[in-house]
């Protein structure tokens, strides 16, 4: 047992016991206050979080049911990594079918936050490959949960932040592969105008989509970057790119963030100039193509001892070049942001839980270091922006959004509630609810 939990952002700073979960078979333990599931720890803000209440750690949920490599079929359950699903199942030609920007993460996990991947104008959220799952409740009830068991629950659950009960297992379609190897294209990118063009241009054939943009650049190079888009590669190439065994890592927390405004032009225009062709192809492993920061341990760490907030937000289609550039110049302004900042497009695709993020349109995300009131303040003058334009910001990377931003942008918020186990809670739910 620990008695301090943290999220990926190191912010806000809270103060809750943890209680390992090891044993699916047995009751919720008892405690005084509330509880929430808490997985990896891969959450940003305080969704993960329960300041003052248990945390119950299910990382030690980390067993396998079954796997048919005929089907795909896989059953683990709720605390098994993604990381470790993949070294499972690649070998025998499985992927998962949606996967986020980290591999460290916990089934359990990607199932509340309802994640998304690169491929989402393709195969939607995660959520939509979960055929089942089972749900602990506080009353020692066991609900087993799919589209026609306790559909209600199974909505409720999809992107429901853990606050219905505790996952303790589940079942996943994975997708077919050929192997390890995908075919890459990069292309350089002028401006935002740029970035619509070549997403429409790769809806319809490619399965990956995604675009880093430089958030630093100003006036005519505002909204410039590098858009990759990908597919599994079909058959085994003649020279197999070996997957890089080499691991960085950030080995203590700097006094300061070592991201600046200097820091940030200079790796930012270096990174951009990096390729000097329109077109790039490749043929890379699927590791640096999913996870390139999970390369570098502790990368949350260079942003010293204040943390990080991540801002991630969706605006639906009709209002997304203008918002988008609406924006980058206001992030470029403040001279903050991160080196990574990703820029995709939404499909059409229904999620399926009531509280899922994803939805059609342009989604921006980006790290912003911490310097208390003014990152706080411009991260409001973005909210306005977006909310402006009828888009949401995502809670699991949320860590201050205003409960009426939440209550306008997740209006199944009221059909969500009465499914919240009255023994559950969270920092981010009372943040928003009270």
């Amino acid at each position: 047992m620990t008695t301090i939990g943290q999220s990926w952002g190191r912010y806000p700073p809270t103060k809750q016991s943890v209680v390992a979960v090891t044993d699916r078979h047995a009751e919720l333990p008892v405690t005084g206050g509330s509880l929430l599931p808490y997985g990896n720890g891969r959450s940003y803000g305080d969704s993960c979080l329960n300041d003052g209440g248990t945390l119950l750690h299910a990382r030690g949920l980390n067993r396998y049911l079954s796997f048919d490599p005929t089907s795909g079929l896989l059953e683990c359950e709720a605390g098994v990594l993604f990381s470790e699903i993949l070294d499972l199942v690649v070998p025998q030609g499985w992927f998962l079918p949606v996967t986020p920007g980290t591999k460290f993460i916990t089934v359990g996990g990607a199932i509340a936050n309802d994640v998304h991947g690169k491929n989402h104008h393709k195969a939607g959220t995660f959520g939509r490959h979960v055929l089942a799952f089972e749900l602990l409740r506080s009353d020692g009830s066991r609900l087993l949960c799919s589209p026609t068991d306790h559909p209600d629950w199974f909505a409720a659950t999809i992107g429901g932040l853990g606050l219905t009960g505790l996952i303790t297992w589940a079942r996943i379609q994975l997708r077919r592969i050929a192997g390890p190897w995908m075919s890459t294209e990069v292309h350089r990118f002028k401006d935002l105008a740029g970035f619509f063009r070549l997403s429409e241009d790769s809806d319809r054939d490619y399965e990956y989509t995604v675009a880093w943009i430089d958030c630093a650049a100003k006036g005519r190079a505002l909204g410039r970057g590098l858009f990759t888009r990908a597919n599994h590669a079909s058959a085994i190439p003649d020279r197999r790119p070996a997957a890089s065994t080499r691991r960085l890592g950030v080995p203590l927390v700097p006094p300061l963030s070592l991201i600046n405004p200097l820091s940030l032009r200079t790796f930012n225009t270096l990174y951009y100039h990096r390729q000097r062709q329109p077109i790039v192809h490749l043929t890379t492993h699927y590791e640096p193509h999913f996870y390139p920061l999970d390369g570098i341990g502790d990368w949350n760490r260079v942003y010293g001892p204040r943390g990080f907030l991540q801002y991630q937000c969706v605006v639906p289609p009709a209002a997304a070049e203008a918002c988008v550039d609406q924006l980058a110049r206001m992030i470029s302004a403040s001279g903050g942001g991160s080196f990574l900042a990703v820029l995709k497009q939404f499909g059409q695709l229904r999620s399926p839980g009531l509280l899922s993020f994803p939805r059609a349109g342009t989604t921006l995300a980006l790290d912003f270091p911490n310097h208390g009131e003014t990152t706080l303040r411009l991260l409001d003058r973005l909210d306005d922006v977006v909310a402006t334009a009828g888009g949401a910001i995502y809670p699991a990377k949320d860590a201050r959004m205003s409960g009426p931003l939440f209550r306008a942008s997740f209006p199944a918020w009221e059909s969500f509630r009465p499914f919240v186990d009255p023994r559950f809670s969270s920092s981010f739910w009372r943040r928003v609810m009270e």
